[in-house]
């Protein structure tokens, strides 16, 4: 039998939830060891800020440290949660958008009839997105090449928004990145936009009113 490893233990004092890792600093000191989401036990909560935690070092093929068979000790007195401030999470009232656009949906269809197909693109784009969130989530833990932001922007705004929103909470997936948030939900704001012109008389007012001889 060979002899046993030795463990260190040691406080998550960075991680980047997007990509899948992070930094450990250790409780005796020293450089800093860094770890990816791969090193810790399937069955594991997902990593934050100030978790207590106990690993095995290893070094990779430029000589740097790495931590591997990682499992959680618990939250180092005085940490939060909480992420840098840079970026921030959203909560399940994100949901009230999607029946807010619901029920501005019936109001409007009600007034102004809309053809059947109009519901159809929001609901198979709104799947199709949520499979590809799905793919960005499974490629982020597993280290692969990301599904690029611009093509999840595209998505909401041709209308799959409501399952974008949906894969966002129900995946955890897409919730913290400040950046991302704002310039996703400019796209729903556009894509709403662009809906009430169309499926109101507005457009048909603003055409015939370029239209109209001076």
């Amino acid at each position: 039998m060979g002899p046993a490893v030795k463990r260190v233990e040691g406080t998550l004092t960075a991680w980047n939830d997007e990509r899948g890792f992070g930094f450990i600093s250790a409780t005796h000191g020293g450089e800093r060891t860094f770890v990816h989401i791969k090193a810790f036990a399937p069955s594991s909560a997902r990593p934050a800020v100030g978790d207590v935690l106990s690993f095995e070092v290893e070094l990779s093929r430029e000589g740097k440290r790495r931590a591997r068979r990682v499992l959680a000790r618990g939250r180092s007195r005085g940490e939060s949660p909480a992420r840098p401030g840079t970026r921030r999470s959203s909560g399940p009232g994100t949901y009230l958008a999607i029946l807010a656009f619901a029920i501005g949906y019936l109001l409007i269809s009600l007034v102004w009839p809309l053809p059947y197909w109009v519901a159809g693109i929001y609901l198979g784009v709104s799947i199709l997105s949520f499979i590809v969130y799905a793919a960005d989530k499974s490629a982020a833990r597993g280290g692969r090449r990301r599904v690029p932001e611009s093509t999840l922007f595209f998505l909401g705004f041709a209308g799959g928004w409501p399952g974008a929103v949906v894969a966002q909470q129900v995946l955890r997936h897409k919730t913290q990145k400040a950046s991302f948030r704002s310039v996703f939900w400019a796209t729903v704001v556009a894509n709403v936009a662009v809906f009430v012109v169309f499926a109101t008389p507005l457009f048909a007012e603003f055409a015939a009113w370029t239209t109209r001889p001076l």
